[in-house]
C-alpha cells in the first residue's frame, strides 16, 4: 500500500466517481466528524459522483440518500441502491436478492450463533433491514474482537449464506451479490458506464471492502485497515496516514488540491 500523498494529479483527472464505506471509514468512534463531513461536500461540490457504498440497513440508507450530499447509495452490502434522479428517489435492486421464506432462514443462523459464539448479539440497527442479517461483534460492548467475527462468519457460511466481516458487524444474506457486484450493476444499468475501473477512486476499511480493493485501480484504505492486512488477499492501493474519518478527510484534502 502506497501513502496516499502519492496520488497524483495525472490520476486525478480520470476520476468521475468517489465511492466510499461508511463506518470506520469516514466515521470515527461511530460518528460522522465535522472534517470528514465537509470532505463529503467538497466532492460534491466539485461534481463528483459520491456513493457511499454499505453493509448499513435499508432504513439508514433511506435516510442517507434524503440528507447527505450524495448521489447514491448502495445499501446492505449490495442488495439495493437509492439513488437519486432530479427530485425523486429512485430504488435498484440486485436480481439476485432473496425471496421467499429467508426470513425464517436467516432467524435460524441467527439462533445458532447467538447460541454458540458467547457474548454476540443481534446490531441494534436490525429492525431497519430488509434482506440481511447483521450480527454485531465489534459496535457495542462488550467487543469480541475478530476471532469470534470469524467463528461468526464460518457458522454462516456453514449454514449456507454468505457472510462478510466488517469492522462492527458480520453481516450474512441469501443472494449472489456482495459490494462489488451490485456497484458494477450499478454503473452499467443506471449510469451507463460499462468499465467504471479507472474513473473511480473508492476508499475503505476492512475485510468486506476487498472486492472493491481488487477490482479498481484506485482504492485506498484509511489507516485502521493495517490490522486486518495479513488475513487480506487483495489489499487498496493507497493507505492514508491518519485513521477513520480524519484518514478519509486527509486523503481527500490531497485529493482536491493537487
Amino acid at each position: 500500500m502506497q501513502p496516499f500523498e502519492t496520488f497524483n494529479s495525472q490520476d486525478k483527472q480520470a476520476i468521475q466517481y468517489v465511492l466510499f464505506d461508511i463506518d470506520d471509514t469516514i466515521t470515527t468512534a461511530g460518528k460522522v466528524t465535522s472534517d470528514a463531513y465537509n470532505a463529503l461536500w467538497t466532492l460534491y461540490d466539485a461534481g463528483y459522483y459520491t456513493i457511499p457504498v454499505t453493509g448499513r440497513p435499508a432504513g439508514w440508507c433511506d435516510a442517507i440518500i434524503r440528507m447527505w450530499p450524495v448521489k447514491a447509495i448502495i445499501g446492505e452490502n449490495g442488495a439495493f441502491v437509492y439513488y437519486r434522479i432530479k427530485s425523486q428517489i429512485q430504488r435498484f435492486e440486485h436480481p439476485s436478492v432473496a425471496s421467499g421464506d429467508y426470513r425464517s432462514k436467516l432467524n435460524l443462523i441467527q439462533n445458532t450463533v447467538l447460541e454458540k459464539v458467547p457474548d454476540s448479539r443481534v446490531a441494534k440497527d436490525q429492525f431497519c433491514r430488509i434482506y440481511d442479517l447483521a450480527i454485531d461483534f465489534n459496535e457495542d460492548p462488550p467487543y469480541l474482537g475478530l476471532e469470534a467475527a470469524e467463528q461468526i462468519r464460518q457458522i454462516c457460511a456453514d449454514m449456507g449464506a454468505e457472510a462478510k466481516v466488517s469492522s462492527i458487524h458480520v453481516n450474512t444474506w441469501f443472494g449472489q451479490y456482495d459490494k462489488l457486484s451490485m456497484a458494477l450493476l450499478f454503473f452499467k444499468q443506471v449510469l451507463n458506464v460499462s468499465e467504471p475501473r479507472k474513473c473511480t477512486l473508492f476508499f475503505g476499511d476492512s475485510p468486506n471492502d476487498e472486492p472493491m480493493f481488487r477490482h479498481f485501480s484506485y482504492s485506498c484504505g484509511v489507516a485502521n485497515i493495517k490490522p486486518f492486512a495479513e488475513s487480506m488477499k487483495h489489499l487498496p492501493t493507497y493507505v492514508t496516514q491518519s485513521e477513520s474519518g480524519t484518514g478519509f478527510a486527509e486523503a481527500i484534502r490531497h485529493f482536491v488540491q493537487i
